[in-house]
């Protein structure tokens, strides 16, 4: 199950977000999740796991486990490095000892100080604020993301956490145009004009976040899941199937790519198993009304701002 992205190469619709996995369990995860039939990893510098993911790569490749064109490797230029996008792709590439990238996406919409290439800092300012760099313009910023297609050092690029107006920004001074915006999304936080939006001028949505962040995000931002809701567990039991077999399910027919994160090794399997069922018309739409505009992925924890504000 792909979609073709605008740079006419081919994105498995479900993959394998690495964020917040442990390092010392990075490898078995991965090696399993190739087992299972993933082919798609989403990645990025910020995560600070690259180097694990990448031995883990390694062992897949010289095993013979799987060859690297059978898989589409993601990952992500953070915030502190939008003035050093090439030397930044590079160090990601090193350390997920890669020769390419399938996809490089702007992580943020927003440049920070700069902490040192690959350090993925998020500097605050003596009043507690994150420390913006008003000097980089996010065109900047984009105009080096194209070089890194043209060096042949990435595929596609695209961009992540972009609202409709600087999606339609980003459309006007590309060159070439951004083949996915990567954005939270899920029955509770589901964003319908944004992914309209995209869709519309062919710029693929991959959902971070599809389950709503489940326990993970209920401990770091003190946040409720979608996982629990009654209505979803009723739609599960009528599917005989999980409710974050559905909840992805949903996500997958409407049409973005799913990357959920987990790091027990039954629910990689359970996140897998997505394509032998099909959500009814009546059904995506009693989902479609659960929506609560609830965002559950907040920086402004960290940060000190609201950059959605």
């Amino acid at each position: 199950m792909e979609i073709t992205l605008n740079s006419g190469f081919k994105m498995p619709i479900v993959g394998l977000g690495v964020w917040r996995m442990e390092k010392e369990g990075i490898r078995d995860l991965i090696i399993n999740a190739i087992k299972i039939g993933y082919r798609h990893l989403d990645c990025a510098a910020d995560y600070r796991n690259e180097t694990e993911v990448g031995e883990a790569l390694t062992e897949a490749f010289k095993t013979g486990l799987v060859k690297r064109e059978d898989l589409f490797i993601t990952t992500k230029l953070w915030n502190s490095d939008h003035g050093h996008v090439i030397e930044a792709c590079k160090d990601s590439l090193k350390k997920l000892q890669l020769d390419y990238l399938d996809l490089f996406l702007v992580h943020f919409p927003v440049a920070t100080k700069h902490t040192g290439v690959g350090t993925t800092d998020s500097a605050l300012g003596d009043d507690g604020v994150l420390d913006i760099d008003t000097t980089i313009s996010l065109e900047t910023t984009w105009h080096d993301m194209e070089k890194l297609v043209s060096m042949g050092l990435v595929r596609s690029i695209g961009i992540s956490n972009y609202d409709v107006f600087l999606t339609r920004d980003c459309l006007a001074y590309s060159k070439i145009k951004p083949a996915v915006n990567q954005i939270e999304t899920h029955p509770y936080f589901q964003r319908d004009s944004l992914v309209k939006f995209c869709q519309k001028h062919g710029i693929c949505v991959t959902a971070h976040t599809p389950l709503g962040g489940a326990t993970a995000n209920a401990e770091w931002f003190g946040t409720v899941s979608c996982l629990d809701d009654p209505v979803l567990k009723g739609v599960a039991e009528k599917y005989k199937k999980t409710v974050a077999q559905v909840v992805l399910r949903w996500g997958i027919q409407r049409n973005t790519v799913v990357i959920p994160k987990t790091s027990k090794p039954g629910r990689l399997d359970e996140n897998f198993q997505v394509f032998d069922f099909e959500l009814s018309k009546e059904d995506m739409e009693l989902i479609k009304a659960m929506d609560r505009k609830y965002r559950t992925n907040q920086p402004a924890k960290f940060w000190g701002i609201d950059l959605y504000a």
